[in-house]
């Protein structure tokens, strides 16, 4: 009996401050990437909030758990052979450091993708209302205001959504991936 061999799996790990157009690549590329035969998940921040997080508040320690949590997630997907986009703030460096430690752990590929986009524009962009609600006094901790946002040291790739379509941005990451032998 023959086997086919398992496509290779990889987390590509897309943060940034809020409204920085994460989820919006994520989308584009991993559309992209099920047109050419990839199996993906996109492990959307926000949704993992409201179903494998729910409970947790935006603590330090409760951020770094859900952070965990998902990292968990993606890495099992991973090592599976599927691809996991992940679309999260993960304001915190060391975090993200234990995500990727995992991914070392088990010989999984982790690619950190740093949207860069000033949290001008951000604000401007303001999807979810969240910047206005701050400015109002209606919320506190908002990552990248009031509440630190951790930049990536080395990421391996660092897009600027500012001065690039959401198109060209996911292009970048496929060119990454593909680069690596991922896509």
């Amino acid at each position: 009996m023959t086997t086919t061999p398992r496509a290779q799996g990889a987390t590509v790990w897309l943060t940034g401050l809020p409204s920085a157009g994460k989820t919006t690549i994520a989308r584009i590329l991993a559309g992209r990437l099920r047109s050419e035969g990839h199996r993906v998940e996109v492990l959307d921040g926000d949704e993992i909030r409201r179903f494998l997080s729910a409970g947790l508040g935006f603590s330090r320690e409760d951020r770094h758990i859900n952070v965990q949590r998902i990292g968990l997630v993606a890495e099992v997907l991973a090592r599976n052979g599927v691809l996991a986009v992940v679309p999260v703030i993960a304001p915190y460096a060391d975090s993200r450091e234990a995500v990727r430690k995992r991914h070392d752990a088990s010989g999984t590929p982790y690619l950190e993708v740093h949207v860069a986009t000033p949290v001008e524009v951000c604000s401007q962009r303001d999807v979810k209302g969240l910047y206005a609600r701050q400015a109002a006094g209606n919320l506190k901790g908002l990552t990248g205001v009031d509440d630190p946002y951790e930049e990536p040291v080395d990421p391996a790739l660092v897009l600027h959504t500012q001065s690039q379509t959401p198109e060209d941005s996911a292009n970048a990451v496929h060119a990454l991936l593909a680069g690596r032998g991922l896509a």
